[in-house]
């Protein structure tokens, strides 16, 4: 009986994961500097909803209308 022990080469996979991390970052900083950033999907503007004093958003991030573009941050607000 012998065991054959496979290499999963995540090379790849860690290349994609990365550059997808990156744009998302530089999405999310256009943003924060006001910038108007379409969505790439269905070409809407973004919205950056962050924490305030009197909010009741329970979901931070950017999001587009039609949530073709949804990334979930954790941001609290530090008074």
């Amino acid at each position: 009986m012998t065991t054959e022990t496979q290499k999963i080469d995540f090379s790849n996979i860690n290349k994609t994961t990365a550059k997808s991390f990156n744009e998302q970052k530089n999405l999310i900083k256009r943003l924060f500097k006001g910038n108007t950033v379409l969505c790439e999907t269905c070409k809407q503007p973004l919205k950056l909803i962050v924490p305030t004093e009197n909010g009741t958003e329970k979901k931070y991030g950017v999001f587009c209308n039609k949530h073709c573009t949804d990334i979930e941050l954790e941001i609290e607000l530090m008074l």
